[in-house]
């Protein structure tokens, strides 16, 4: 097959950003909310300090991109700086959070079709079998064509963000700004609830490099994902601050705390009560959106550790339209075994340990990157240099990181080195088999 086909098959510009914008607005933005209310308006800070720690990642990443334009993103970096057993653990560590993310998003789809369907959650197993059925028709989508699934993840992403997009703007004309005061109604100091709610927060960025994974597989990566990156982490600042402020404009603290679906009430607030239905509706594209691109990167995540040999041969496989079927197929068989597995733990406690688990396991990941820019840059490596600027945005990054580690938990970081450490044996039997 020509390389001009070929071509035609890959991810361009606006779903290489659909990616990077569908895979941080997924349901987290609709339900974050609930557990920032505790702390009131302080939270806000929290979003400014988390959006600037997802731009200083995001602006390593794009250097990264450019330099390293292969599939596999924090993967392909961590291998180039560190080696194979260090880029096979953070690989493996971001494949796993993905597969556990999609059994959750799973989950979080069927409470969302539960608001018109009430059956759904009243009856696990019907739920699941609907669940698994969404699940599984992405999954296809997935793993028939690349390109498909890139135009899949074009129209969510559009669908996803319409009625954010209302309810930001109708929101605006609705403000009552005493719901900000007393700022902090946490009871902490403000430096610990600033602390938590950025370690919240961050959880909605997490996704920034969804361009960098799938590199191989966009077309000219070298300029497509550095723009694909930026833009999306632009726009997903302005829609996630903007939307904050109007909806803790809109209902108090109290009220925000103590209701499933803040967004909802907020319509219902400004237009009736039928207006819940629609913001549910958006709620529920926007997971399928996220579920959609998650699916694909798990893929490509897959794809990417086994062309280095790291992984089995079977998942750097690709079918004729460039689509890894067995890596996408086979991470979608574990994510439906953790869906049964976790089934009696109820959704909302899957979901709030998925929060931090899935940001444990993805500072890791951003961690290494970061490490490796600044060996790049120490060791003069592919045109880097040790510049004030280079060694400050590397310094500023790792911290945020550990400080967003701590405030993620002991329990989220003790699974998470867990999980991790469960990838040593695969990583052996390989070697092995190599």
């Amino acid at each position: 097959m020509s390389k001009k086909s070929n071509a035609g098959k890959k991810l361009g510009f606006w779903a290489a950003t659909s990616l990077v914008v569908g895979s941080m607005i997924g349901s987290g933005i609709f339900s974050l909310p609930i557990a920032l209310a505790e702390f009131g308006g302080i939270s806000l800070f929290g979003w400014l300090i988390a959006a600037a720690g997802a731009f200083t990642i995001a602006k390593i990443m794009i250097f990264l991109s450019k330099i390293i334009p292969t599939t596999g993103g924090p993967y392909a970096y961590s291998r180039a700086g560190f080696g194979d057993l260090l880029g096979f653990l953070i690989g493996w560590g971001y494949w796993l959070s993905i597969m556990t993310t999609n059994a959750a998003l799973v989950m979080t789809i069927i409470s969302y079709l539960g608001v018109f369907f009430p059956v759904l959650v009243e009856k696990t197993l019907l739920g699941l079998a609907v669940g698994m059925a969404i699940l599984w028709v992405i999954t296809t989508i997935n793993s028939y064509s690349l390109k498909a699934a890139g135009k899949t993840q074009v129209v969510a992403t559009a669908l996803k963000l319409i009625p954010l997009i209302i309810i930001t703007i109708g929101g605006l004309f609705f403000i009552n700004f005493a719901h900000f005061s007393p700022l902090n109604i946490s009871g902490q100091s403000s430096f610990q609830a600033i602390t938590v709610t950025t370690a919240y927060c961050l959880f909605a960025f997490l996704g920034l490099e969804a361009a960098t994974i799938p590199a191989g597989s966009i077309k000219s990566p070298e300029k497509t994902v550095p723009r694909a990156t930026l833009l999306g982490t632009v726009f997903v600042t302005v829609i996630y601050m903007l939307s904050s402020f109007s909806l803790f404009g809109i209902l108090p603290p109290e009220e925000v705390a103590n209701t499933v679906s803040p967004f909802a009430d907020a319509a219902a607030k400004i237009w009736g009560a039928n207006a819940m239905y629609f913001v549910a509706a958006g709620a529920c594209i926007s997971a399928l959106g996220t579920l959609n691109g998650w699916v694909l990167m798990q893929g490509q995540m897959a794809l990417g550790v086994a062309k280095d040999g790291l992984f089995p041969k079977a998942f750097a496989q690709v079918n004729k339209n460039l689509s890894p079927t067995f890596g996408i197929i086979v991470s979608s068989i574990i994510a439906t075994a953790l869906v049964l597995l976790n089934q009696s733990k109820g959704l909302s406690g899957i979901y709030r340990y998925m929060v931090l688990l899935t940001t444990v396991l993805n500072l890791v990941a951003y961690i290494f990157s970061i490490g490796a820019f600044a060996l790049f840059a120490v060791e003069r490596k592919f045109n880097l240099k040790p510049t004030y600027t280079n060694i400050t945005l590397a310094t500023v990054a790792f911290g945020f990181s550990i400080w967003m580690i701590i405030g993620s938990g002991e329990t989220a970081v003790m699974a998470g080195f867990i999980g991790l450490m469960a990838g040593v044996p695969v990583y052996i039997w390989n070697k092995r088999k190599r």
